[in-house]
Parts: C-alpha cells; structure tokens; sequence
C-alpha cells in the first residue's frame, strides 16, 4: 500500500488556478457522473495542490480542501487517474461502487493487505476488474454499512467473487489510519448507512466469519531490519509521559511496586471505558492495542500521578508487556479481544460490567492537557485577532490661522480635530455674542474670526455664516495631520492628509485585467502579507513592487479582477470601509 508509511518527500502546497479547478472538477464530474452542486462540493474553491514521493519513491499529486483534507490524489509519473480519499467518501459515500467486509478485516487492510476473495461479503454485480471501488465494514444487524474506510481497485471481475476461489479481490491503495488520512484533520467516522440495493451477496447462504475472513490474507511486509515480532511498547515508549499515583496517594512519593502501577493502569483502563470507549458507536470498532494504550489508557491516568516520578506505563508493571495486560482485562470480562497476525484489536467493551456501573469518574491527566490544549489555541486565536484600526483626522494652526489661536488663548503648536474645531467656533460665537437671534446655525463673524474665514484680499464679504460652514473654512486655513492607532496600543500621528487604501482594476498586458492595491502600509497592513494572503484566499498569483515615484509606497498586484475579495480581506484587518476606494477600470481600457 503506497501509504502505509509516512511519506519520502512531500512538496510545499500551493493554490490551484482557478481554470485549473474548473478543469479538475469538469473531469471529475464527468468520470464520476456527478451533479455540477455536488462538483462543487467534492471539488471546492480555494483548492490546493501538493506533490509527494510515497516511501517506495513512488511520485504522486494530492489535491487539498483549503482546511487541508486530502479530497482527491493520483499515483505515478503523468497519471491521469483521479482516485477520491475517504474523506471524500465520507461526503459522498456512494461515489465509487462499495464492498463489504467483516470488521475484523478493516484492521488488516489498515495495515497495508488487500482485500482477499474470502473477505468480500458483498459487492455490486457489475463490478470488473481495475475498478475502483471502496471497502467498508459490513453491520449485519443493522443491515447498513459504515462509511467507506479503504479504497482500491479491482483484482478481478465480479463473477470471480461468486466462486469458491481464493486470491485477492481488491488492490488496496489507501486507507482510514494511512499517512494520507493523517495529512488532514484525521476527522472522526461519520455515522452508518443504509445498504444500497445494487450491493449483492456472495455465493454462499453464510457470512464468512472472521477467522475465515482473515485468513487468507497475504502477509504484510516488514521492512528491512525490524522483525516480524515487534511488539506494541517498542515504538510508544520513547515518547511517553512519566506519571504516578492515583489521586489518594500523598504527592511527592516515589513508586517502585509494580502491582501498585499495575492497578493505576487497571483503573484508568476502566476510567477510559467508562467515560470515553462505552460511548463510542459500534462502527468505531475495531480498536489496535496501541491506539487504546496511547489514546485512551494513559490519557485516562489520575491526574495526581504526574506529581510522582517513577512512569506509570507498561514497562513498570507486572506485565512488561501490552498483550499480556490487556488479555487479562479481558479475562476480568471489561473487553473483547482479537488477535490478527499479531497484532491485538479491541472488537468492543463490557459497559454493564458492575466495576465499570460503579466507577466514580475523576480528573485525568488527559482532563489537563486538553483545558491547556484549549487555553493555548484561545491564546493563539486572541493575538491573531486584528483589533479595530482608529483613525482621526487632525489640524494644526498654520499661516493666518495661528494669529486666531494665539487671541483664543489655544496653544498654536497643538493638533485638533473636527470636534476640538467645532467646540472653539460655537464657544467664540456664545462668548462675543455673534449667533443670529432667529437662526442659532448662523453667526455673524467679527472682524477676528472674519481675519481667519476670509482669504486676505480676497474682497469677500461675509455678514453671517453656518457655523459648520466657518468650522470647514477653519480648518482649510489650518495644517493637515492625521492619527491612526490599533485599539490598545498608541497611536501613530504624521503630518499630512490621510489617503485611502486604493483598490483599482486595470488593464495590463493586452487583455489581462488586475488588481492594483496602494497605501495598506498607512492602515498597518504589511504588503508583503497581503499579497500571500490574497494569493491563498484568491487562489491566483500576486506580486509587490515599488510605486515609482511614491518613495517607500509598495504596490500589490493581484491576478483578475478581485475588488470584493481584497476589500473584504482589508476590513478584516480593521481598516475601516470609509478609508477604502475601490473602482474598475478594466471596461474604460479597449
């Protein structure tokens, strides 16, 4: 199986072009005889592609959602073939004809077999060989299948499954549990569901069981050095926490009985039942010994253990050994194991045994991690929050305006706003008398706030005026400036008008149209930044170069027409809307 271990090389992801994608769905909406709504949901926006080597050097193209799942994958130089990875089953389950098979063979499967004749249980009857198809795990008491947990291609054609041969029945390629599932989210199985009627049973009146069904598969092979032996502990080890005693035990004090470690993994065994394993659907089974042992039993261990420090594992108990352990808690009668070619599977778990109905849940080393699991994203997540950008327009006494502040008793030299600027014409106004006694919005300048609204030797006459009107004419006489802060933190004031972010398609390059972006540096916004941000988000390319003439202004160019995306990504990063010029004119360029 091409992914049964990690992966040889794996390239940097990057944005499929956006005619690349329709191509790509085009292709896959055809093969697969889809809707173009569903086209759209197996074949995203924002698609990603990846180039890999698998560990047998086997070169091979992974297409991703934008939350990084693997949807779709090929194999092989200039491979045409589009194969769709489980989380793409998960979506749309009937995609690819199913098979079935018993539970117990996914685990096989899982571990790099194919999917032997003996294990089918049933398939579609039109099936032929180099189809592809995916495996799930048969549930006859519900007469419904779970979501697809393998996918493959046919050894042979569907007639061959109806005889009483042997050999393989599917080539398996990828599996639930493989490097290529774990390249994504490793998202929880969906629920079951019902049989569809196209699926036929094999010959014979009886499922194949198990032990049958296992049987026939051929070995998986081991690589070059590692013995065909290797237990469950040799490769969990190395990373294991230490930990202690369970929570009645005095904290500082050194274990060193092994049955004393032994009953803390025993209750956390129990612990995990009762609170995590009982709770899971039946389709989550089968279960390997070590994912139990990682994900459930040393997570489920007392909180209070870490306070000591010889290590609670396996190592330190009476068993030395994860098998020998576990078959005794299944002789206590709290699991149902299986032993497939030496590696032990958890087929389910005893709730009603009467420790478990009895047990009293406790805080939990995995408790711990996960409230500071949760308090670092939270952490995370607050210091990327973009806080909202603050911008004020201010002006100081300039030319003959300073002559006005200066008989006002105002400091010159200060910066004002609009509303410092409106207060000092309404307190003039009250104080000299000057408002119209029938219209208050009028006032009837004196010959010092007239020294300071009229241009000199302008010969204008101003007998009464709007006050908002000798607040405009204020300020024109006054210096520009500007304040722009990021709440929380102090603000940064420059001398001179503020611009706003330009936003601007033209037309570059004959028929080509772009996206030019200008002035994000006054707004906090690193061009650079945008410019890989829009790249992802657009799905297109970008680039950043000087604006000659602008001194240290840069500009972003972004491939089509792509107003509404950056507008929207400049106000996510708290520039306000009123500080944003968009306009297009690609349609004025012939």
């Amino acid at each position: 199986m091409a992914f049964k271990k990690p992966f040889h090389d794996i390239k940097t992801s990057a944005p499929l072009r956006s005619s690349d994608r329709r191509k790509l769905k085009q292709r896959i909406v055809q093969t697969f005889s889809l809707e173009a709504e569903t086209g759209d949901t197996l074949v995203p926006e924002s698609l990603l592609s990846l180039k890999f080597n698998t560990h047998l050097d086997e070169p091979g193209v992974a297409y991703l959602s934008p939350e990084g799942d693997p949807l779709w994958f090929s194999l092989g130089k200039a491979s045409n073939d589009l194969i769709p990875t489980v989380y793409t089953l998960w979506k749309q389950p009937t995609l690819l004809p199913v098979l079935s098979t018993p539970p117990a063979v996914i685990p096989v499967l899982m571990g790099g077999a194919d999917l032997m004749i003996p294990g089918v249980i049933q398939h579609p009857h039109n099936i032929r060989r180099t189809d592809l198809v995916a495996v799930t795990h048969h549930v006859t008491a519900r007469r419904a299948l779970t979501p697809p947990l393998a996918v493959g291609r046919m050894a042979v054609h569907a007639e061959e499954l109806q005889k009483d041969v042997k050999g393989k029945a599917v080539h398996i390629l990828h599996t639930f549990g493989d490097s290529l599932w774990g390249m994504g989210r490793k998202s929880d199985i969906p629920d079951s569901f019902e049989m569809s009627p196209f699926l036929t049973k094999t010959d014979g009146a009886n499922e194949p069981d198990e032990a049958e069904a296992t049987s026939h598969f051929s070995e998986i092979e081991q690589d070059k050095g590692e013995g065909p032996s290797r237990t469950v502990e040799s490769h969990q080890h190395a990373d294991m926490p230490s930990a202690a005693l369970p929570e009645t035990t005095p904290q500082g004090r050194h274990l060193q009985s092994t049955r004393q470690i032994t009953e803390i993994l025993r209750r956390s065994t129990i612990q995990a039942i009762y609170s995590q394993l009982s709770k899971l659907p039946p389709s989550a089974f089968p279960i390997t010994s070590s994912t139990l042992y990682s994900t459930y039993i040393l997570p489920s261990r007392p909180l209070s253990s870490q306070a000591i420090s010889t290590p609670v594992d396996i190592k330190h108990s009476n068993y030395k050994n994860l098998t020998a352990f576990l078959r005794t808690i299944e002789k206590d009668g709290f699991l149902r194991l299986k032993d497939f070619k030496g590696d032990l599977n958890i087929l389910g778990v005893n709730a009603s045994h009467p420790e478990i109905q009895a047990h009293v849940s406790y805080q939990t080393v995995g408790d711990k991690e996960k409230r500071e699991e949760t308090k670092t994203k939270r952490e995370k997540s607050d210091r990327g929050k973009v806080k909202e950008i603050i911008v004020r327009e201010l002006w100081k006494p300039h030319a003959q305006s300073v002559q006005f502040f200066e008989a006002i008793g105002k400091n010159p030299k200060d910066l004002y706003s609009l509303i410092d600027l409106r207060t000092i014409i309404n307190e003039y106004a009250a104080s000299h008398s000057l408002a119209n006694a029938r219209e208050q919005q009028y006032i009837h300048p004196d010959e010092l706030l007239l020294s300071v609204l009229v241009a000199p030797k302008s010969g204008e006459t101003v007998p009464y005026i709007k006050r908002d009107e000798a607040v405009k004419r204020l300020y024109e006489r006054m210096q520009n400036w500007h304040e722009v802060a990021i709440d929380g933190e102090d603000p940064v004031i420059r001398k001179g008008q503020l611009n706003p972010v330009s936003v601007m398609v033209k037309v570059r390059q004959g028929r080509k149209a772009s996206t030019l972006v200008t002035g994000c540096e006054t707004f906090f916004v690193s061009p650079e930044f945008m410019g890989d941000e829009l790249k992802r988000i657009c799905a297109t390319s970008t680039s950043v170069s000087p604006v000659p003439g602008k001194g240290n202004m840069m500009e972003v160019l972004v491939q089509g027409k792509q107003i509404k995306a950056v507008t929207e990504f400049l106000i996510e990063q708290g520039v306000p809307k009123r500080w944003i010029v968009a306009a297009d004119h690609s349609e004025k360029k012939k």
